[in-house]
């Protein structure tokens, strides 16, 4: 495999405040499913905006080694009060890849119409968006993020709101498109159950990377039901 991303050193601060993250190095290889783990507050969201572009490191080197990324953010589905359609919202999606002005074409068009397959909604492609459940929601803006073709998918709390089961067919979901698509997913969560069993690290991540590896290796709290996964 080679490698999709690497951050080298990488610390990061707002302004004069101690640093959200400190002395991070990570090295992610194409294909690779890894869930980034840890408590709120812990530097999981800013590593995650570090990577895709939307902050800089105060020091160290981030090296991105594809071309194009798909990122669903925290909070995503803070738009489905909007009249818009799953289809509407999945074009959204392509329409920034391809920074078009004006109809899509139809190679779009269908790229529109392969992802809302992908992710199992083609049957509510015109419905309006506050009327699915939450998961479909969830699955609909993972297609936005899917129209664009991407090599490195982010999902920021993807199955935050959602329920057990709904939390497990979007995991499942995550690794199918990873397998089809050959697909690198950076899947962050304070919780990571639903995907334990498919990803094959863990980052935990407490203001410095202070775990990576398999699940298996993980302390075993982290394994305990009754415990958050924070």
């Amino acid at each position: 495999m080679s490698l999709a991303l690497r951050l080298q050193d990488v610390t990061f601060a707002y302004g004069h405040t101690p640093a959200v993250l400190r002395n991070v190095d990570l090295d992610v290889q194409r294909g690779e499913f890894v869930a980034i783990a840890g408590p709120n507050g812990g530097g999981k969201t800013t590593l995650v905006r570090l990577i895709v572009g939307l902050e800089h490191p105060t020091s160290g080197r981030i090296e991105l080694s594809v071309d194009k990324v798909g990122y669903l953010p925290q909070r995503a589905q803070a738009g489905i009060d909007a009249p818009l359609t799953v289809r509407e919202l999945v074009t959204a999606g392509r329409a920034s890849r391809t920074r078009l002005i004006g109809p899509l074409g139809g190679a779009d068009r269908q790229a529109v119409r392969d992802a809302i397959d992908r992710v199992g909604l083609t049957p509510q492609g015109d419905r309006r968006l506050s009327t699915l459940s939450g998961g479909q929601q969830q699955r609909a803006f993972i297609a936005k993020a899917l129209a664009g073709d991407p090599e490195l998918l982010v999902l920021d709390e993807p199955t935050t709101g959602v329920d057990v089961e709904a939390q497990e067919a979007i995991a499942a979901l995550l690794q199918r498109l990873r397998s089809e698509l050959a697909m690198t997913i950076l899947y962050v969560s304070h919780e990571f159950g639903a995907v334990e069993q498919f990803v094959e690290r863990i980052v935990l991540v407490r203001g410095e990377i202070v775990f990576d590896g398999p699940p298996s290796a993980l302390p075993g709290v982290w394994h305990d039901p009754s415990h958050s996964h924070a």
